[in-house]
């Protein structure tokens, strides 16, 4: 049996007439470039995301980068984040000439730590010119942070939040969305997401119109009106073809998320079941071979990955023979951001974030899209199960 990571022709089956029928009328009404239908998908998202403004632009990366502009974040800000997720977080930060500073992550959630993320900004005040400009929480693979701490100490401290919530668009947190619970929410529309375009996109909202108003002009070259600039902007604009495809998917997201969802919550009871892991998240109990997600009950996780972690140094021993069956799986970070070659500026070292590096080192992402049928997972489980058998660990 064949089980990709992900199938987006399976996805496409079920609504390709409904997409083929709003991409005819993109190209007959020839407005390609923001207009009505960009209009319309911002306001859906805004009340989807329970925020009053959405502002749709060319990627995720693009969300976070003109969402640290519109903050006036520039040369020399310290802006707070995780070591643990994709490139753009920090990548961003450096783009305005920010400085990323790092806080390490819990390890059953993958999300930032609030004890050590309020480690970080004492000790930054204490420093001239320290008080850090904003803190960015990552809502990693559909499962948001442990914002009412975060919240708390950006009050506290005058510091302003950013949602990256790239992977978590419908996750919730004692019942607010993702994305408008900061001062602003990143969201991507990367083909592999939850809600997934058919190229980049993604879309900024706020509950705060003056920073709506400066990231629409952000978007156009710093536009005010036409030909009429205030400042310098970017070309960041999310095309109406693309808005009609994720007009068409937002029907179906809640029902794409549940079933994500039930397929977790599937692989959880056959893992328990065949002996591969425990019904908790304990890190010291070694017999398991496997720690599995650990879903926070007052959260509403909408499983943008399945990622287990593998333990006993045997993960890319068990990715490579999942890859022989036919079984894709993906590796959702192999390098911690701190150790990154790139950021070796920053001064930090092996061993400054030990959780961040040692999931980096076990996690391992299953396929768990919608249309996964039980008889896959049962593929999957199974597979799993005999590599185990094999390495002698049950």
């Amino acid at each position: 049996m064949r089980v990709p990571l992900l199938d987006l022709k399976a996805q496409y089956k079920k609504i390709k007439d409904e997409i083929s029928s709003s991409l005819k009328e993109v190209i007959e009404h020839q407005r390609f470039i923001l207009g009505p239908d960009v209009e319309d998908l911002e306001r859906r998202i805004a009340s989807y995301s329970r925020t009053k403004f959405a502002i749709g632009v060319a990627s995720g990366s693009d969300a976070l980068l003109l969402s640290l502009r519109a903050l006036g974040i520039g040369y020399g800000d310290k802006v707070i984040t995780s070591p643990f997720t994709f490139f753009a977080t920090a990548g961003m930060i450096h783009n305005v000439r920010a400085k990323p500073l790092f806080v390490d992550v819990k390890p059953d959630t993958f999300n930032i730590s609030p004890e050590r993320l309020l480690e970080c900004v004492e000790e930054t005040c204490k420093q001239i010119n320290g008080q850090p400009k904003a803190i960015i929480p990552v809502h990693l693979f559909g499962q948001m942070a442990d914002m009412d701490p975060i919240i708390a100490l950006a009050k506290k401290y005058d510091i302003k939040i950013i949602e990256d919530a790239a992977q978590s668009i419908g996750a919730e947190y004692n019942g607010y969305k993702a994305g408008s619970v900061g001062d602003l929410g990143c969201f991507s529309f990367y083909p592999s997401k939850n809600l997934g375009g058919y190229g980049d996109g993604g879309m900024i909202v706020t509950n705060d119109e003056s920073l709506a108003n400066k990231i629409r002009m952000l978007r156009t070259h710093g536009e005010k009106s036409k030909y009429i600039h205030s400042f310098v902007g970017y070309n960041s604009r999310l095309d109406t073809l693309q808005a009609v495809i994720l007009r068409v998917k937002l029907k179906y997201l809640d029902e794409w998320s549940k079933k994500r969802e039930e397929n977790a919550q599937y692989y959880n009871k056959r893992f328990i079941e065949e002996g591969l892991a425990s019904k908790g998240s304990d890190e010291g109990d070694n017999e398991y071979p496997l720690i599995l997600p650990y879903a926070v009950k007052e959260r509403k996780h909408i499983y943008h990955q399945y990622t287990i972690r593998v333990k006993k140094g045997l993960r890319d021993a068990l990715q490579n023979f999942l890859k022989e069956n036919e079984i894709g799986t993906a590796v959702y970070y192999p390098l911690p951001l701190h150790l990154q070659e790139c950021f070796q500026y920053l001064g930090y070292k092996r061993g400054d974030f030990p959780a961040a590096e040692k999931i980096s080192e076990e996690v391992l992402s299953l396929p768990v899209y919608p249309e996964l049928t039980q008889e896959m997972q049962d593929y999957v489980v199974d597979k799993i199960k005999e590599f185990f058998k094999k390495e002698g660990c049950r």
